[in-house]
């Protein structure tokens, strides 16, 4: 069941998002919507018990303090597909 729900944001803002939402073939609010979907469905998962292994696993590997995750994701992925 869809409820009304009034908003106050800056008339520029809204101007832009409608914009934006007329660009993407789709209604504001439908993408505030699917927006308010993804935020709550982060906390939920943030609310997820960890299982006794993952628990156990937890912090055994030390990165070097300069380590660049996504750097170093990106180098082994091109020597792999190159």
């Amino acid at each position: 069941m869809n409820t009304k729900l009034t908003l106050t944001i800056e008339q520029s803002i809204i101007e832009k998002a409608k914009k934006y939402a007329s660009g993407k073939g789709r209604s504001l609010s439908d993408i505030i919507e699917n927006y308010l979907k993804i935020i709550t469905k982060e906390e939920q998962a943030k609310e997820v018990e960890l299982t006794p292994i993952v628990k156990s696993l937890k912090g055994t590997f030390k990165e070097p303090i300069n380590f660049d995750y996504k750097t170093e994701l990106s180098k082994r992925l091109a020597e792999k597909h190159l």
